[in-house]
C-alpha cells in the first residue's frame, strides 16, 4: 500500500469510523491495544524487556516508569531499529546547523530533536508507517475540510523535519517558516503565501498579530493553531481579540501527539493513540502531571513516560460529546512550580504557575507582556510590557496588590520582588510567561 493509501486510511480511522458509545468501552478497547503492544515491544526492545522484569503484560501499569532522562541514558537499547544515540545526534545537530532538515533520516527513520526547554535536549525516531499515521491523525483532527480540501499551511517552528513536510499531500500545501529568520522577512514571506492555517507558538502568533494591526500583515486565515509554548490567558485573549476566531492548540512534545482542541476550542487528550494515567499534584483543584503510554508507535516505544507538565483537566464534559478527557489549561512544567514560604508554620507552599498568571494578568488591562521569574534565592523578578498610555507606577501597584492579594489567599508571605525591563526574543527560545530558575 502507497503511503497515500495508508495516510488516507488513518485519516479514515481519525476522523471516526472507530466509535465508542461508553467511556468503558473506550478503555476495553485501549487495554488490549496496550497489552499487543507491550508484548511487540517487549520482544523487540532490550531495554523494556530487562526494565520490566518478567512481569506479565497484564500487568502494564505497574512497570516502572521511566522519564527523558532514563530515555536518553538508554537510548541505543530502547529503540527497536537499531539506531545509535551517537549518530542520531550527530545527525539531528547537522540539520539544525545548516538549517536543511530534508536528509534528517537513517534507513527511512526520521531524526529530530526536541527544543529542549529543561536543557535536556530529547531524540525522536519516526518510521515511515509512523509518520503516516501521525499526518492521517494530524489532518483528521485539526485541519477544516481534513484531507480532501485545498489548505496552505503555514509552519512556525525552530526545527524543521519530515515528520512536518509529510503533511505535504494532494491538495494541501506546506511551508515551513524558520523562527530564527526575522521577523520582518516572516511577515513578507507571509503576505505572498496567504496561508489558510496558521501553525506557530503564541509567541510568534503575537508578533503576528501585531504586524496584522500596524497593516504590515493584510490576511487573516481559517484557523490559527497554537503549538510549541504554553498558551498563556493573556495572549489567548489578545490574539482573539485581533483574529477574531478561537485560537486552537495542540499538545505536542517528542514523546507524541498527545492532544488537539475539538471545534468547540476544548482540548481533549488523543485517547485513541495513547493511554494517559493521571498523576495528582492537587486533585481539588484537577492538576495532574500526564504519565504516557503510546500505543501506536514501535520504533521508539514510549510506555508509562512521566512527563514533566502540568495539565488542568477541564470540571464538566465537553459540549462537542467527546469521551476523551478535556484539558482545562495546559499550566507548565513542573519545574516552573513556584515556592513561597508559609507564614505562620516552617514550611513552603507550592505556587502553580497559574495562580501567578492570573494574578499578574488581573491587576490590569494596559499589561500586554509579562514575565514573572523566581530566582534560586527566592525573589521574584517581574517584567512588564504595558500599553504606551498607561502608568507604569499604576500598574505596578496594582501587580503588587493582586500578588499579595494571592499570597494571603495561601497563607504565604510573599518574596521580595524586583521589577526589571521587559525582554524575550522570539523564535530563539520558548517564551515561559512564569517559571523557576536555579540561578
Amino acid at each position: 500500500m502507497s503511503n497515500v493509501f495508508r495516510i488516507a486510511a488513518h485519516y479514515t480511522l481519525a476522523r471516526g469510523l472507530r466509535r465508542w458509545s461508553t467511556r468503558a468501552q473506550l478503555e476495553r478497547w485501549q487495554e488490549r491495544r496496550i497489552i499487543r503492544h507491550v508484548e511487540r515491544v517487549r520482544a523487540q526492545s532490550p531495554f523494556y524487556r530487562t526494565w520490566w522484569d518478567g512481569r506479565s503484560a497484564s500487568a502494564w501499569k505497574q512497570f516502572p516508569q521511566i522519564d527523558k532522562s532514563i530515555m536518553m541514558q538508554n537510548f541505543d537499547t530502547l529503540n527497536t531499529v537499531g539506531i545509535s544515540k551517537e549518530e542520531a545526534l550527530i545527525l539531528a545537530g547537522e540539520s539544525e546547523d545548516t538549517r536543511d532538515f530534508k536528509q534528517s533520516s537513517i534507513q527511512g527513520i526520521t531524526v529530530g530533536l526536541s527544543s529542549g526547554t529543561s536543557g535536556n535536549r530529547g531524540i525522536f525516531l519516526v518510521s515511515d508507517r509512523e509518520q503516516d499515521a501521525w499526518t492521517g491523525t494530524v489532518l483528521a483532527k485539526l485541519l477544516p475540510g481534513g484531507l480532501w480540501k485545498p489548505a496552505r499551511i503555514a509552519f512556525f517552528l525552530r526545527a524543521n523535519s519530515n515528520l512536518y513536510e509529510s503533511v505535504k499531500r494532494g491538495k494541501l500545501q506546506f511551508q515551513y517558516f524558520d523562527l530564527l529568520e526575522p521577523v520582518n522577512v516572516l511577515v513578507e514571506r507571509m503576505e505572498q503565501y496567504q496561508s489558510t492555517v496558521w501553525v506557530a507558538p503564541p509567541s510568534m502568533l503575537r508578533m503576528l498579530a501585531e504586524a496584522f494591526e500596524q497593516g504590515h500583515l493584510t490576511h487573516m486565515p481559517h484557523k490559527i493553531i497554537s503549538v510549541a509554548e504554553v498558551l498563556d490567558p493573556l495572549d489567548r485573549r489578545v490574539l482573539e481579540r485581533v483574529f477574531k476566531q478561537t485560537i486552537h492548540q495542540v499538545y505536542q512534545c517528542t514523546e507524541g501527539f498527545l492532544g488537539a482542541t475539538c471545534e468547540h476550542g476544548t482540548l481533549h487528550l488523543n485517547e485513541d493513540i495513547v493511554y494517559i494515567e493521571k498523576e495528582y499534584l492537587d486533585p481539588a483543584t484537577r492538576r495532574f502531571v500526564p504519565v504516557i503510554t503510546d500505543f501506536s508507535r514501535t520504533s521508539q516505544p514510549i510506555i508509562r513516560y512521566r512527563l514533566n507538565d502540568i495539565l488542568t483537566e477541564a470540571e464538566e464534559p465537553c459540549a462537542c460529546g467527546s469521551l476523551f478527557t478535556a484539558i482545562e489549561r495546559i499550566e507548565g512544567r513542573c519545574d516552573d512550580t513556584l515556592y513561597f514560604s508559609h507564614r505562620h508554620e516552617n514550611q513552603v507552599v507550592t505556587v502553580f504557575p497559574d495562580f501567578i498568571s492570573r494574578a499578574v494578568i488581573a491587576a490590569s488591562p494596559a499589561i500586554e507582556h509579562y514575565r514573572v521569574v523566581q530566582r534560586g534565592s527566592g525573589r521574584l523578578e517581574v517584567s512588564m510590557r504595558i500599553h504606551e498610555e498607561a502608568s507604569e507606577e499604576q500598574v505596578k501597584v496594582a501587580v503588587m496588590q493582586q500578588l499579595n492579594t494571592l499570597a494571603e489567599r495561601l497563607h504565604c508571605m510573599l518574596p521580595e520582588i524586583d521589577f526589571v525591563p521587559y525582554t524575550f526574543e522570539a523564535g530563539v527560545t520558548k517564551l515561559r510567561r512564569v517559571e523557576r530558575r536555579a540561578d
